[in-house]
This record gives C-alpha cells, structure tokens and sequence, in this order.
C-alpha cells in the first residue's frame, strides 16, 4: 500500500556510504532494503550507489543528484556513527538549504525504543532545492527501522516542497 497522499510519483536515490562496500568487500544489504520499502511506498528508485565515506565524493554526488538528475528524495545510508570515517552528516549539512529536524528527531526516537545505541547516531534531514535528503544508519536493521518511522509522512511532505497546495491530513 502506498503511503502517497497526492497522484504525484516521486522519483528517489539510495546512497549507500561504506569504505568496504565500495571495494566489494561487503554486500550492501541496507540499500537493497532501502530499495524494497521504497517501492513498495511508490516511490520511483532512479539512482543507486554505493561510495566510501569520503566526505567530498558524498558531497558531489548529492549535488549532482539534487541538480542535475532533481530527485525527490534522497536517502543515504551508513556513515552516521562516531567512527572517524564517519562523515554523512556532514557532508550532508554542507549543501543542504535548510535542515528539517523533526524528520531525524522521530527517526532516533523509535531507534530508542528498540536500543539505547540510537543516541549514537548522527544523521540528519533536510531540504536542498525542492530534494529532501535523508541520512540512515548503516546497519540494515536500523536503517530500515528509521525509514519505516518517517515514510508515511515523506510523500505529503514532498509535496509540500514542490508547492502542493492541499492542506496537510488531519489524523
């Protein structure tokens, strides 16, 4: 069932961020998740790929997805630890317009009920152009977890973003 309160078809990008992913080394299981839950929300995968938590690649490549491919979303996973790799947010922050808080806020919180080990994790939300961009935990488990606690309320945001004019849902 889709979570999309308007007709519109968003399309989106899964950037998985991991030194030993990037190399073959590991098979990145939190995007093939990523790209399971999406879809099944209607959204369009349009762009996939993993990268090293290098912090000035990460920046590129939302730039260019942003820019020039103007996705709807953007979900990166990995890289929002306290390991000294560990440069998402970062580089997220870094070319963002604005930061939307409430959107990682609610992300930790339900980590939270699940393991204390969520007050470590970093990511963040937040708007560049008419793009949300999204930062997940690298883990499967948890990234799918954070989705699942935000995706219900991503298409109306979305919307929103893209100058919708329907008021939001009252539930």
């Amino acid at each position: 069932m889709s979570h999309q309160s308007t007709h519109e078809v968003y399309n989106c990008g899964i950037l998985t961020l991991s030194d030993k992913g990037s190399r073959g080394e590991r098979v990145d299981t939190s995007g093939e998740l990523l790209k399971e839950m999406l879809s099944g929300a209607g959204f369009v995968v349009a762009e996939y790929l993993v990268l090293p938590d290098q912090r000035l690649q990460i920046e590129k490549i939302l730039i260019e997805w942003v820019d020039a491919k103007q996705l709807d979303l953007i979900v990166t996973t990995g890289g929002t630890g306290v390991s000294p790799s560990d440069q998402t947010p970062e580089a997220t922050r870094a070319i963002l317009d604005m930061e939307v808080p409430g959107i990682s806020e609610a992300m930790r919180a339900a980590s939270l009920e699940k393991t204390i080990q969520g007050v470590w994790s970093r990511g963040i939300a937040g708007i560049r152009k008419k793009s949300l961009i999204i930062n997940l935990p690298g883990s499967r488990k948890a990234a799918g977890e954070n989705l699942e606690a935000v995706l219900p309320a991503l298409a109306h945001g979305i919307y929103k973003l893209k100058g919708g004019t329907a008021d939001c849902a009252q539930t």
